[in-house]
């Protein structure tokens, strides 16, 4: 399935716990004051990409310990985003976790899912989801994996079973 990429990062141990590989979605409508990548707000930048071609450079790594799925904001192509997810996921070589970073809050996404926008796809593709807009004013450089004090790092199966937001501590955080 094609989408708009701003860019592939093979290897990052900032993106999430552990060794990951990173997908940067194109396409970001927040637009936060601070935003560290300003160039991936236009729609139609970036250039195209096809998560099958994704999913064969993720798989020839077999360190990787997790891919991370970036923006831009992953929603704003939530279809094509649960298309690679689902193939993560489904690979057999190995088992890695995926991590998607949105500028919507995870109640915001239940909420608006619909079959058209693919929200609830997505999610039920995510191990874990940071959510929020960055807020430069809560800027912090003391939190792991989020870049101000209002966003979470959600454990979302367990939140989609126990049927509310279940958002890991700063110590559940350090174990990873």
């Amino acid at each position: 399935m094609k989408f708009r990429c701003a860019g592939l990062t093979p290897e990052s141990i900032v993106d999430g716990p552990g060794y990951r590989y990173t997908v940067w979605t194109q396409g970001c409508k927040h637009h936060c004051k601070g935003c560290h990548n300003p160039q991936t707000w236009d729609m139609n930048g970036g250039f195209e990409a096809d998560t099958d071609e994704v999913l064969a450079q993720i798989t020839e790594n077999e360190i990787l310990d997790g891919v991370t799925i970036s923006g831009g904001d992953p929603f704003y192509q939530a279809k094509a985003m649960a298309d690679l997810a689902r193939k993560i996921h489904a690979f057999k070589g190995f088992r890695l976790n995926v991590i998607v970073y949105t500028g919507f809050t995870f109640e915001e996404l239940l909420r608006d899912a619909n079959e058209e926008n693919g929200y609830m796809e997505l999610i039920r593709q995510c191990d874990y989801i940071i959510d929020g807009p960055f807020i430069l004013e809560e800027r912090s450089l003391e939190l792991k994996f989020r870049g101000s004090r209002n966003q979470r790092f959600i454990a979302v199966k367990r939140s989609l079973d126990e049927g509310r937001t279940v958002a890991l501590s700063d110590e559940e955080l350090s174990l990873m």
